[in-house]
């Protein structure tokens, strides 16, 4: 630990304390996760369903695309309703006219205000009140609410089939005709759909909360936020402030200074090293991480098209061939798979100018990670057509198809496949690390943290396979958001931050001392809120309050490192003069300053936009959360994997220089294209469905005769002109990688 022991030990006891409070809490996720009941029964006695029903209505809402088709509990697709608002609403609907014809003999809309109370006022004491015997595992409901599902239960059986009378509503939600071909598995997913209903509609026993702390927001059964959601959302605030303000005081008082600045390198270092015969193999990973990225753009400005014409493109009916559900997983997963390959790369790069030369067969072992990157990439794609297209049979659907969960969502064969390859990746890069730790002399703290951050992107993807097919969807987020939250945002950030610093240093610009001190503490800065901020996510998810305080409080602190990453960007800038040859590396330093602009803005302003557990309870699966999703997936991750891609070009074939004036229209049409997507179309139409929330409730946020409304449609349409110019700059960073660098290898300006 040398020179930064106090620092090591705070890194050391921030990620004791937070894990610890993650694997604690993840106990009480799963003790009280909502029960699903063994039988569902009417007072007359009858059977509705049994848990095994519900367990295989889950089943065969994955089969369709789960979380690519609208969403259940907030977490999904936006175009399609969120299937638990949208059931509870249904049911509820119906309920009421039940009564109102039984009672009065006439429609409910027919009633006074006096009538219509009274109803109302019964409504809620019979769904908010928990009939579940946990003894017997029976939870029975009344005659009147059987009915009311029977209907409901019809009316989404007609929905996932090819009802005529019901074309238009599945072409408003971008759904394909037969989504759900077989008659049997659509009366199975009822079952799900309602659960997911009667968990967000049935208070947990001993509190005035439902088992989804009242989400969705629905007036007619009093889901509106619990006491603890506005306190808990006022701690979120105050939390931020304070941490603000003790980050700057530290960075006031603690930061350090070079006494010395460094004189650079009359040459680059990196360059003088030459290159090794495995680092000249890594031109087919960019290539890779190019195809991914133009398909995942173009598929992306398909995808968006969708929510206009939910069945067409520009008047060609593909839905059929092409459906919604399907484009939209290949545009979340391509995004996964290319972001992650150019991280893979950036490490293969480094992997020998730690240990100085290539260790022995890494040449190999990098072609046969490669190879095996593009069987996942292969394998999930045409698993996800086939899944989609229901020629796997549902029983294989899961595990060679589609999980149905958002990120997620490659069958767990091609799930373990990445695994491995990451595993081998692991093994590639410990190959180069290690030998170097193990010499004597110098200072290897950085490298000891690059290296502890390697092994956790190795290791850690595998919680995602802590779940199975038939996994409580609770527990499932859980896990799922140990892969989208834990990973990708929490060590891909720190595994950046020490790969930055690290090449840096080498190339001598920045003393290792300052280097090793900074990613240390920037370590302990992500990590502090990043660990059980995690929970963050689940406010919602049929979790308990303790849940809700534990990501509230922490994912505050989130917020909290990225109010310096201004000078950070500035810093990185600045670099560009401390050497006349540094300018060959401008592009990739620029990509560099834009991920601390949009860490800032995406990560930090539209992410607090919707954290807190009061926003969150009126946000959760609107387009608001799309904007926090494209302005931080691509905003930081995407910028970070374009600038290592662009840094191990400009490595590997060190005769090219960038163009400057493509490089500038990639660059800049990127972030232009980015501004306009948000606050031309995603912000504004988040913000009128915001509205909707909070005034009429979830069901209508999300509905098609909220979202189809000609001036909505007019913003959604608005949408191709940041589209349009994001894909120039697409194309353009394209043409400079795979042209201009690797095909012409050596291209001038």
């Amino acid at each position: 630990m040398g020179n930064y022991k106090l620092l090591w030990w705070t890194l050391i006891g921030v990620l004791t304390v937070t894990f610890a409070i993650l694997s604690v809490s993840g106990v009480e996720v799963y003790r009280k996760a909502p029960p699903i009941p063994a039988q569902i029964v009417a007072a007359s006695g009858q059977v509705l369903m049994t848990r095994e029903d519900i367990l295989d209505g889950q089943n065969a809402w994955q089969s369709t695309g789960g979380m690519q088709l609208g969403s259940i509990w907030g977490h999904g697709a936006y175009q399609a309703p969120d299937w638990s608002a949208d059931w509870l609403h249904r049911e509820l609907v119906a309920w009421l006219e039940l009564a109102a014809r039984e009672s009065e003999g006439k429609p409910f809309d027919a009633l006074d205000g006096e009538q219509k109370a009274a109803l109302t006022y019964r409504l809620k004491q019979e769904y908010r009140h928990n009939s579940y015997d946990p003894a017997s595992g029976v939870a029975t409901v009344s005659d009147r609410r059987a009915q009311a599902i029977a209907q409901t239960a019809s009316y989404y059986e007609r929905l996932y089939g090819a009802d005529p009378a019901l074309r238009q509503t599945r072409d408003n939600y971008a759904m394909k005709e037969g989504t759900l071909p077989d008659p049997a598995q659509r009366a199975k997913l009822t079952k799900f759909f309602f659960w997911t209903a009667w968990a967000a509609s049935t208070e947990r026993p001993g509190t005035v909360a439902t088992y989804t702390n009242n989400w969705p927001p629905e007036p007619l059964i009093g889901n509106y936020p619990t006491p603890e959601n506005i306190l808990w959302s006022l701690a979120c605030v105050v939390i931020l402030i304070a941490g603000v303000g003790a980050l700057i005081w530290g960075w006031a008082f603690l930061r350090r200074h070079d006494d010395n600045p460094l004189v650079a390198a009359t040459d680059d270092p990196l360059l003088s090293a030459g290159l090794t015969p495995s680092q000249k193999a890594l031109g087919k990973y960019l290539l890779v991480v190019l195809a991914l990225f133009i398909f995942q753009v173009f598929i992306g400005g398909f995808t968006a098209h969708y929510t206009i014409e939910g069945q067409s493109f520009y008047g060609f009916d593909v839905s059929q061939y092409f459906p919604y559900a399907l484009t939209r997983t290949w545009h979340v997963q391509s995004a996964v798979l290319w972001i992650a390959t150019a991280f893979l790369a950036a490490g293969l790069f480094l992997a020998p100018v730690i240990h100085g030369s290539d260790p022995k067969y890494q040449k190999l072992g990098v072609n046969i990670l490669f190879w095996a990157l593009i069987v996942v990439v292969a394998g999930s794609f045409i698993g996800n057509y086939l899944a989609l297209s229901h020629v796997i049979p549902p029983k294989l659907s899961f595990w060679l198809g589609h999980q149905g969960y958002e990120y997620l969502d490659l069958g767990r064969v091609w799930q373990i496949g990445l695994f491995v390859g990451l595993l081998l990746w692991l093994v590639l890069m410990l190959r180069g690390m290690l030998p170097a730790l193990r010499r004597k002399g110098g200072d290897k703290s950085l490298l000891a943290l690059l290296t502890v951050a390697t092994i956790a992107i190795g290791l850690f993807y595998g919680t995602g396979l802590f779940y199975g097919e038939r996994t409580h969807i609770t527990v499932m987020e859980y896990w799922r958001w140990w892969v989208v939250h834990l990973w990708v945002e929490g060590i891909f950030e720190v595994f950046a931050t020490a790969a930055i610093a690290f090449i840096f240093a080498t190339m001598g610009l920045v003393s290792r001392r300052v280097a090793t001190a900074a990613s240390l503490a920037s370590a302990s800065l992500f990590m502090v809120g990043g660990v059980p901020g995690t929970f963050h996510h689940m406010y919602f998810s049929g979790t308990t309050t303790p849940i809700m305080a534990i990501g509230a409080a922490f994912s505050a602190l989130e917020v909290v490192p990225l109010i310096v990453l201004g000078y950070e960007a500035w810093e990185h800038w600045s670099l560009r003069e401390r050497t006349p040859w540094m300018r060959a590396v401008k592009w990739p330093l620029m990509c560099f300053v834009a991920v601390a602009f949009w860490n800032m803005l995406g990560a930090g302003v539209f992410g607090f936009m919707i954290n807190t557990p009061v926003a969150l309870f009126y946000l959760q699966g609107l387009n608001t959360t799309a904007v926090h999703a494209h302005a931080a997936l691509f905003g930081v991750y995407g910028f970070l994997a374009l600038g290592f891609t662009l840094l191990v070009l400009r490595y590997i074939r060190p005769d090219m220089k960038f163009n400057n004036r493509l490089m500038a229209i990639g660059f800049w049409g990127l972030n232009a294209g980015l501004v306009l997507m948000i606050f031309t179309s995603l912000l504004p139409v988040g913000l009128f469905q915001f509205e909707a929330s909070v005034t009429t409730g979830m069901w209508y946020a999300r509905s098609d005769a909220f979202l189809q409304q000609d001036f909505l449609e007019t913003l959604r349409w608005i949408r191709t002109f940041g589209d349009v110019v994001f894909i120039a700059g697409s194309v353009a960073i394209a043409w400079q990688v795979v042209i201009l660098g690797l095909w012409r290898k050596g291209a001038r300006e």
